[in-house]
């Protein structure tokens, strides 16, 4: 917050933000007649929608006082915007002006009273913001002056002609030593103490409490050859300190963290063995150049001793090399931090550590053969930071110690710094690399490297040129794809363009004339695709870019010390492609690892700059019935399903909040799958430390292919598609194994096979499985019933596991079912027994009946119910299913209990089960057991729970904001209860949308690390009784016998029998056309509030699953007068009639948005005279006023007469104009 004061001595309380898209109006209102003059007539959107820094600087109030925006190119056109280097040359030669360090100015509007001090607070704001920014332009028509505000920061330096025009044009310069200069660096003195010490004291007052109020004195007073303290200073006032040594625990960084690709921070040496005998290392060769090429150091320490020259001079190197040490163009640590194979190797193929996604259960951290460490001879070419604080005011010239601290030790080459995992990064570190831990670190800090050469601010970005050849190829030669990116560019050289026609472009990263990165981009060709199928509209204005303006990324890279210039690289490749948007895409793995997709694109070392786009739920289209109104090819066209992350000019100077928690997720159940899914898909937030343990590694492999059967039923939440499509594999550590300990002291958790994975937020949602079931071991000889054994329901099954029975709980388990059944079960002639009642007996059984097993071969065993409610709970779905089993020879068996397997001996394999009734008991033969009877919590998973004393009672007990009696861990789904204080044991998460489950503990997550979140306040006492309930669907769904496709749609509730909820006075109206036993069932539950509470599809053809869902909760009305309509007999078939054309906009993702945008315009006084429709509303139901008519028929007429109407039709039409290219069946005014 700072006080600005106008010349009438009012004062304004402001503070400067990012400029946002609601601000557009306000910005129009400022502009003036004088400020068209100077800046020309400008689209505000359209200037926004381009600006590289946007600032808006608003008041107390949130009025905006003032607002600016900057680009990297002149803001009038006196050049091209890849060539205005060229032309500030010719005006002031002695300018170090470069596009790294300079900024345009291309608007600035303000209240006029005080204009003056917010252009200042904006010059500020630009400056500290953008650390590397010493110059802002300005260019304005030659006749025209300044302006009272702009003249107090800007001043000329010479004019250029237009390049259209005879008109010639001003330019006038801000530098940065006006407004927040470079501080002054020296070696820090006694003195200094007192100066000091309160900045410490604002972060932290543990040292002084530790090593004694003078601890900083005594620290500045020990320097030595291998210790420095080093200040800086501004007006002679010390605000910053670090303390420097060059002793370096090197052996404890190579045991923890993979410095490969940074030659394990130590001088190249001919003894150093870098690889195994069967791998030989590929960086050999660059050993024995980097032996050659070292780094000498110009600038000496007395030298900063003086004054900090001008910044017309300061941007000159101080740092002179012949050549670049040369290291492995990998995305290192900074790109992928989260590759389920992260522990990069020395001159591994990029491609092959970044890209192998599919690789996830063998190359996980639990992993022993591929834990070869590199041993290094040569001596330690690194320092270390060992104390480091700044004044929050100046912490953006933290990079300023730099330089001074790497004089003074000439001989390393490496900067590191240790900080703890939660600590927030800061502004210093986020120009360091941050490292990968090996799976053993036994450190609990994250570690970070700054290499000498990342000082160097000469970097250039350029189109590549036939002479860069063997340069891209010295760079590239231990990618993997380095085949591919030279393909490439030797079409780039050769034509500019593919043989398509697409334009080909390749930029080089050039430092002291050795090339130091390369990226390849083509035009995007597929936007329309993208646009339909990602919300790249949360981050751009479609309707503002040009097509040519997109542009798509098929290689990037850059050498690691590099890597904090990554954002400069994007930013000038938009710059000289002329593009405003960048994409990039990942394709999903194949199941044999093997890098073969025909789509693989080469790691992008970007991939953390960039933001990842979330896909778009597609309408399902009735192409047939919808002829030439259906969308174009473009957008309804199938293709492989690849996660999309984008970039544009809005972005570049947008920072990243970086978290290095350590947040591991036990379980990859749809709770942990969806709590992931939203911490990824953050555009603002970077997790560094995402940790998924799961038995199998993630799912989405589609091991079953879409074609196939399922064994198990779906819950609609996700499927492979979506896995394809959120590429968590990119941002997720996987840790194939299963829990079995947890040691809360020291907050690590202990896998099966004895591996620890440390945390500091741990996330169990591990969820219920089908357990091997406990024969009862009654004796059927003895004729025992039901009745008269004493079942242990449960009981835990302890004996030899037979290897023909089958627990399926996931996709890894059904394709091992299936393998034995093809190589062992179906040419044979044994029976199989299916045992259970949930409804994943009947997708079972339909899935053997598909693969080729005949019906009089199963037999459908199943246990007594625990309730009067079945898994389906509907009588005519029940039905056309049993008739469907009869038809296939499938025999049932009702009330039945397991006894015994094999009589009681050895029971691997199964050859037959015996089993009591409430009758007589029997026996079956069999080859192959299925169990479905009851899910619970695995016991190896309870006895962690409980041997760690977190509170169980039958399930982990959880309070409403998902904590359990840990602080730090937390849990979530079926494996949970709430606890006994809520009253509420008939509610557990089992009853809701594992998905919307996943997602509210994500939020409340998010609470922690997002610093654009509100905080948390704590709910009163009596409230916070209260549990939450959520809204989402729950959702089942599968291929019945029959075969019938089955789909279920419901609110969440405590389970009640179907004919019960009819019963009840406040039922409401069920609509069913069809007849479940002929495949064409619809049923529909509309409550008394007319919303759709309930869906049931059965049919014997597939149908749109996902329209259907789209369906719940929406008003009958909506739904064309769902109710009227069928009582009147015009609907005879609810499949038919929503696939009319009318239907397509409910099915559309942003028909929500539109809900609410009408429902603000109903809620909001359009008119000062008028009341809202809301308002309107109450009154009446308050009685507050006297009617003569019915209330309805009062508020319709009011909403036809008055300003309501009109605004609610110019939504909805705004709504399918800006949404055509997926809903072109409607027509709008205009196209008639």
């Amino acid at each position: 917050m700072t006080t600005i004061i106008s010349p009438r001595g009012r004062k304004e309380v402001v503070h400067c933000r990012r400029t946002e898209s609601q601000d557009v109006y306000c910005i129009k209102s400022l502009i003036r007649k004088f400020t068209e003059n100077l800046f020309g007539r400008i689209n505000i959107i359209y200037l926004l929608e381009k600006a590289n820094l946007a600032i808006t600087v608003c008041n107390e109030r949130d009025e905006i006082m003032a607002h600016a925006s900057f680009l990297d190119y002149p803001n009038w056109n006196i050049s091209t915007e890849d060539d205005w280097i060229s032309v500030f040359s010719e005006v002031d030669s002695e300018l170090q002006c470069t596009p790294l360090n300079t900024l345009f100015m291309h608007l600035f509007v303000s209240v006029e009273e005080y204009s003056i001090d917010c252009c200042k607070e904006i010059i500020r704001t630009v400056f500290k913001a953008v650390p590397e920014l010493h110059f802002i332009f300005l260019v304005i028509p030659a006749y025209m002056s300044l302006g009272s505000a702009l003249v107090t920061v800007f001043e000329p330096i010479g004019t250029v002609p237009c390049l259209s025009f005879e008109d010639d044009y001003s330019i006038y310069i801000c530098p940065r030593h006006h407004h927040c200069p470079q501080l002054f660096i020296r070696i820090a003195r006694v003195e200094d103490h007192d100066d000091l010490m309160p900045i410490f004291m604002r972060h932290d007052t543990s040292l002084r409490e530790t090593y004694g109020e003078y601890f900083l004195a005594e620290l500045i007073d020990a320097q030595d050859e291998e210790n420095y303290s080093v200040i800086c200073e501004d007006k002679g006032i010390a605000v910053g300190f670090m303390s420097v040594c060059s002793q370096v625990n090197m052996e404890l960084l190579h045991e923890c963290f993979d410095l490969g690709p940074f030659h394990g921070l130590c001088k190249p040496h001919p003894d150093d063995i870098l690889g195994t005998e069967k791998e030989p290392s590929v960086q050999s060769e660059e050993v024995e150049k980097i032996l050659s090429v070292q780094m000498s150091q110009r600038t000496e320490v007395s030298s900063f001793k003086e004054d900090i020259p001008s910044l017309f001079t300061e941007s000159k190197e101080e740092i002179i090399q012949e050549h670049l040490p040369i290291y492995p163009s990998s995305a290192s640590s900074s790109s992928l931090s989260i590759q389920p194979e992260e522990l990069i190797k020395v001159g591994t193929p990029l491609s092959e550590t970044s890209s192998d996604f599919g690789k996830a259960s063998k190359a996980s951290l639990t992993i022993d053969e591929e834990d070869f460490r590199p041993v290094y001879k040569g001596e330690p070419s690194a320092f270390c930071i060992q104390l480091f604080c700044i004044d929050e005011k100046y912490e953006t010239r933290s990079l300023d110690f730099m330089q001074f601290v790497f004089s003074l030790f000439p001989h390393k080459d490496f900067c590191v710094i240790s900080v703890p995992h939660l600590t927030p990064e800061f502004i210093l570190i986020q120009n360091f690399i941050r490292i990968v831990p090996f799976n053993n670190s036994i450190l609990d800090n994250d570690l970070y490297v700054f290499h000498r050469a990342g000082l160097l601010k000469s970097i250039n970005i350029r189109l590549a040129t036939t002479n860069d050849l063997s340069g891209i190829e010295n760079l590239i030669k231990t990618l993997n794809l380095n085949q591919s990116i030279l393909e490439d560019y030797a079409k780039y050289n050769m034509a500019r363009r593919d043989r398509d026609g697409t334009k080909v472009q390749t930029f080089v990263a050039e430092v002291l004339n050795q090339i130091v990165g390369v990226s390849i981009i083509r035009d995007e060709m597929d936007i329309e695709y993208i646009r339909s199928h990602y919300n790249i509209e949360d981050f751009i204005y479609y309707a503002h870019h040009q097509r040519e303006e997109h542009g798509h990324i098929h290689h990037f890279v850059l050498n690691p010390i590099f890597q904090h210039y990554t954002k400069y690289f994007l930013k000038e490749i938009l710059r000289l492609s002329f593009k405003n948007c960048l994409y990039y895409p990942i394709y999903p793995q194949s199941r044999d690892g093997k890098f073969q997709n025909p789509y693989a694109h080469s790691l992008t070392s970007a991939l953390h700059y960039l933001v990842p786009v979330r896909p778009r739920r597609q309408i399902v289209y009735p192409l047939e019935e919808l002829g030439i109104n259906a969308p174009s090819k473009e957008v309804s066209k199938d293709q492989p399903a690849y996660a999309l992350y984008h970039t544009n000019r809005k972005l570049m100077l947008e920072p990243k909040v970086t978290i290095n928690a350590r947040i591991v997720v036990v379980g990859a159940s749809n709770v942990g799958i969806s709590f992931l899914e939203t911490l990824v898909f953050c555009p603002h937030l970077k997790f560094n430390n995402l940790t998924l343990i799961s038995i199998h590694g993630l799912p989405g492999k589609n091991l079953l292919h879409t074609g196939l059967r399922k064994f198990l039923a779906s819950d609609h939440c996700f499927n492979d598609k979506d896995y394809a499509l959120m590429s968590l594999c990119s941002w997720v550590n996987v840790v194939v194994g299963k829990m079995i300990g947890i040691n809360r002291a020291a907050k690590h958790v202990i896998l099966s096979n004895e591996k620890i994975v440390p945390y500091d937020h741990l996330i169990l949602c591990t969820g219920q499985q089908y357990q091997v079931p406990c024969p009862t071991g009654a004796d059927i000889t003895k004729l025992l019933t039901n009745r008269e054994i004493q079942e242990e329901r449960k009981q835990r099954y302890t004996g030899k596991i037979p290897s023909n029975l089958f627990t399926l709980n996931d996709e890894e388990d059904c394709l091992k079912a299936l393998k034995w059944l093809k190589e062992n079960f179906v040419s044979s002639e044994g029976n199989v027994i299916i045992y259970g009642n949930t409804i994943d007996i009947y997708t079972t059984i339909e899935t053997l009946l598909y693969i080729g097993i005949n019906g009089n071969r199963i037999h459908l065993v199943q246990p007594p119910l625990n309730s009067n409610i079945t898994c389906i709970n509907n009588f005519a779905v029940e039905n056309a299913v049993q008739d469907a089993l009869l038809y296939s020879d499938v025999s049932i068996y009702r009330e039945a209990i397991l006894a015994q397997w094999n009589d009681g001996e050895y029971p691997d394999p199964i050859t037959c089960a015996s089993f009591t009734t409430t009758t007589k008991p029997f026996k079956i033969q069999c080859d192959a057991f299925f169990n479905f009877h009851e899910k619970n919590v695995d016991y190896e998973t309870f006895k962690a729970l409980n041997d760690s004393c977190l509170v169980y009672d039958g399930r982990l007990v959880i309070d409403t904001t998902f904590h359990t009696n840990d602080i730090t861990i937390r849990a979530a789904g079926p494996l949970t209860k709430f606890s006994n204080r809520y009253y509420a044991n008939e509610w557990t998460h089992s009853s809701f949308s594992s998905k919307e489950i996943g997602f509210q503990l994500a939020a409340t997550m998010l609470t922690l690390f997002d610093p654009t979140l509100e905080p948390v306040i704590e709910p009163p006492g009596d409230l916070d009784r209260l549990i939450p309930m959520y809204k989402g669907a729950k959702m089942k769904g599968g291929v019945l016998p029959g075969p019938f496709h089955y789909l279920h749609v419901a609110k969440p509730m405590i389970p009640t029998p179907l004919d019960v909820q009819i019963s009840q006075g406040d039922f409401g109206l069920q609509i069913i056309t069809g007849k479940a036993k002929k495949g064409n069932y619809f049923r529909i539950h509309v409550n008394k509030y007319q919303m759709v509470e309930t869906i049931t599809c059965l049919s014997s053809n597939p149908f749109p699953a996902s329209n259907y869902i789209a369906l719940f909760g929406q008003h009958e009305q909506v739904l064309n007068n769902l109710c009227s309509r069928y009582s009147e007999g015009l609907i005879t078939d609810l499949y038919s009639f929503f696939q009319e054309p009318w239907a397509m906009a409910i099915f559309h993702d942003r028909f929500i948005d539109l809900k609410k945008e009408l429902r603000e315009i109903l809620a909001s006084k359009e008119e000062e005279e008028l009341p809202s429709i809301e308002i309107l509303a109450r009154q009446l139901v308050d009685e507050e006023i006297n009617l003569c008519e019915k209330p309805k028929k009062y508020l319709q007429k009011f909403f036809q007469e008055t300003i309501f109407k009109a605004e609610v039709e110019k939504s909805i039409l705004d709504y399918l104009h800006y949404n055509k290219y997926h809903l072109p069946m409607y027509a709008w005014p205009g196209i008639i």
